[in-house]
């Protein structure tokens, strides 16, 4: 993160300048009203209240040190949402209080507080209802581990229900096991299928799935994507990106799987570059990663090619690829798009 530190005292000036010292990430800004002879401070001529507006907008957190009152006038004018206001803290003047104060969970306020205590010897003021109940921040779930929600209109609803106890039923099938620690909250439930989830009492759902749920299951449900998928790639030189995108996407629909969810497009190593798949790859925000034929053609695949080992000098590209790159299960076999593309994809296990 990159983060702000604004101090309008004398004595907030100081803790400033610890905890710039403390954390290489934060920059420090005062008025010149306070200037003296220190370094690394951003000193500033305009209004507090207007420096304030600057700071929101430029930074992923900012610490104020002064009151919470204050504060609050100051970023009223500047809120838009959760999911893009920065993490806000307090500090009194006199550093025995770090208050998360906006943007907790999604916009790390509430762990940015937690490091700050720690580090200055402070009490950290959490007041995210997950937080204080010791229990599932539905908004967070996977975060850490790259996973991203599909649909975050039911958040709040679920929210409520895991704060307020009622029975919450989990199914995974894809991503790692270790989102969080053991044991779980009394009202939470793993299912091992669908159907044990769904003939539950569970009021409502985490799955944390790359497949794609029907309609009634995701009405009650949040769903959670990890990058859990390598789609292997079999192309030309003059293959398109087009071209490429619209394999994938067919082929993930066609087998009810989440575009969302792939974690890395894998291919052949070519003794010149390809534009087509560094573009796809760029389109769709996600890695590429080219394999040396010798490493392809030592891979055990279900639809070996003799055109393909004549060509390539591998019997398979992209079944080859996504087996190993993704280290996992082969799950969609080798897709044909005539006349120059083929697509497989594998489950990271």
């Amino acid at each position: 993160m990159k983060v702000a530190v604004l101090a309008i005292t004398k004595n907030g000036k100081k803790i400033g300048q610890r905890l710039t010292e403390a954390f290489p990430n934060m920059t420090l800004y005062s008025p010149k009203k306070l200037q003296g002879p220190e370094s690394g401070i951003m000193w500033y001529d305009e209004s507090t209240t207007q420096m304030a507006g600057e700071l929101f907008t430029k930074y992923d957190g900012i610490v104020y040190l002064f009151s919470l009152g204050a504060v609050i006038r100051l970023i009223a004018p500047h809120l838009r949402d959760k999911k893009s206001d920065p993490a806000v803290i307090v500090i009194d003047d006199r550093l025995c209080f770090v208050i998360s104060v906006l943007s907790g969970h999604l916009g790390g306020a509430n762990a940015l507080a937690r490091k700050i205590a720690e580090r200055m010897g402070a009490t950290p003021v959490i007041t995210t209802a997950a937080d204080v109940n010791k229990t599932i921040a539905v908004d967070l779930v996977g975060r850490d581990l790259g996973w991203v929600i599909d649909d975050d209109v039911n958040v709040t609803r679920i929210s409520a229900y895991m704060i307020n106890q009622e029975p919450i039923g989990v199914f995974q099938d894809a991503g790692s096991k270790e989102w969080w620690p053991r044991p779980l909250p009394s009202n939470v439930t793993i299912y091992d299928t669908l159907e044990s989830l769904t003939q539950s009492n569970s009021k409502g759902y985490l799955i944390i799935t790359d497949r794609i749920m029907p309609d009634d299951i995701a009405d009650k449900s949040v769903i959670y994507r990890p990058p859990s998928l390598v789609v292997g790639v079999g192309l030309h030189y003059n293959t398109t990106a087009d071209t490429i995108q619209k394999g994938i996407s067919q082929s993930l629909k066609k087998y009810n799987l989440c575009i969302k969810c792939i974690a890395k497009i894998a291919s052949i190593e070519k003794p010149r570059p390809i534009q087509g798949i560094q573009d796809a790859s760029d389109m769709l925000n996600v890695p590429l990663q080219l394999v040396d034929r010798g490493d392809l053609a030592r891979i055990p695949i279900p639809n070996p090619s003799g055109v393909v080992e004549e060509f390539e000098g591998t019997p398979s590209v992209s079944e080859a690829a996504a087996i190993l790159v993704s280290n996992g299960n082969l799950i969609v076999e080798k897709q044909k798009f005539p006349p120059d593309l083929t697509v497989a994809v594998a489950r990271i296990l």
